[in-house]
């Protein structure tokens, strides 16, 4: 059954480019339902089995209507894809239907407290700059954490946007799919800040292809120190929530608000507050479906970016890379 699951996990990803977490999601929810089954040809199951593994079953086991739901669409794609594929005869999990459950509403952290995480960082240390870069890219920019995490320099594109320097961000997030979009001037400029530090220089974050890590960890204790380098020096997506925790709680936000995706909720209430036209938000927040061969006119670009530098949050708060840039707007 190991191999059956396999060959399915194969081709989700390499016809339909799923992501890695959903390729681990999937595996393990096929892997229980083939425990359920005490060891059975999962092609054998029943449309009763699969109803009650999918819904009193793991249910008893502590699995609410939510957490519920990609036991679901592992079963209902696997007998999806056996079926088509004439493994078996019908599809018991055709009517297989999704838990219900009330709508949550998303967490979001307020402007204010935007503020304060922006002050917590210490900048007079290199730690420190390395989070304020990257707590700007999960408010400035509306990215999540996993995006974050996967960024290598290559994936930063300079530009010329008014007659400065701009960077241009790559940003490849869920389902492994890539979208294009404008780094506000706050964050740029902390970017660079960071991408200059003299202690970066001295990391090896080089991978094979001649890229560079963008983000890196620094004191990661299960990778061996003659192993501490390129892949094994990037900053993984539960030290990024870390980060947003660490100076979160040091700045007296409250726990609910404490999470990469509460800022990446202000971000996209704010592109909303602001009337940003439904186009660029969906495109700002990675919603729309990417094209991949497209390339964005200079155009469009040009707007984006005019939009992202004043609609985000970052732009409407007092940080300290805001009071530089108040000061170089200035007149002399």
């Amino acid at each position: 059954m190991t191999e059956l699951i396999t060959k399915f996990m194969e081709w989700k990803q390499f016809n339909k480019g799923v992501s890695k977490r959903t390729v681990e999601a999937y595996t393990a929810a096929l892997e229980r339902f083939a425990q359920f089954l005490d060891g059975r040809d999962l092609r054998t199951a029943t449309s009763d089995e699969i109803e009650m593994f999918g819904g009193i079953w793991l249910h008893k086991q502590g699995v609410g209507a939510i957490a519920r739901r990609p036991y679901v669409a592992a079963l209902r794609e696997f007998y999806k894809w056996l079926a088509a594929g004439g493994a078996i005869k019908q599809n018991p999990a055709a009517g297989l239907s999704y838990p219900k459950a009330g709508r949550k509403l998303p967490s979001m952290m307020t402007l204010a407290n935007a503020e304060k995480l922006m002050w917590a960082p210490d900048f007079s240390t290199f730690s420190g700059v390395r989070d304020a870069a990257i707590l700007s890219l999960l408010v400035g920019c509306g990215l999540r954490r996993e995006g974050v995490s996967s960024l290598n320099e290559s994936n930063l594109v300079q530009t010329e946007f008014k007659g400065d320097r701009r960077y241009i961000l790559r940003v490849i997030e869920k389902g492994e799919k890539e979208r294009t979009m404008p780094v506000p001037r706050e964050v740029d400029m902390v970017l660079r800040l960071y991408l200059e530090h003299d202690e970066l220089q001295a990391i090896d974050r080089t991978l094979e292809n001649g890229d560079k890590v963008l983000f890196v960890s620094l004191n990661n204790m299960t990778v061996p120190p003659h192993e501490y380098f390129g892949e094994n020096r990037r900053l993984a997506p539960k030290a990024i929530w870390e980060i947003v925790k660490k100076h979160g709680k040091a700045a007296g936000i409250p726990d609910d608000q404490l999470h990469p995706h509460a800022l990446r909720h202000l971000f996209g209430t704010e592109l909303l507050e602001d009337d940003v036209d439904i186009r660029i938000r969906q495109e700002l927040m990675g919603h729309a479906d990417p094209r991949s061969t497209e390339i964005y006119t200079h155009l469009a670009m040009r707007k984006k970016m005019a939009e992202a530098d004043r609609a985000n949050p970052l732009a409407k708060i007092r940080t300290p890379v805001g009071d530089l840039i108040s000061k170089l707007r200035r007149p002399s």
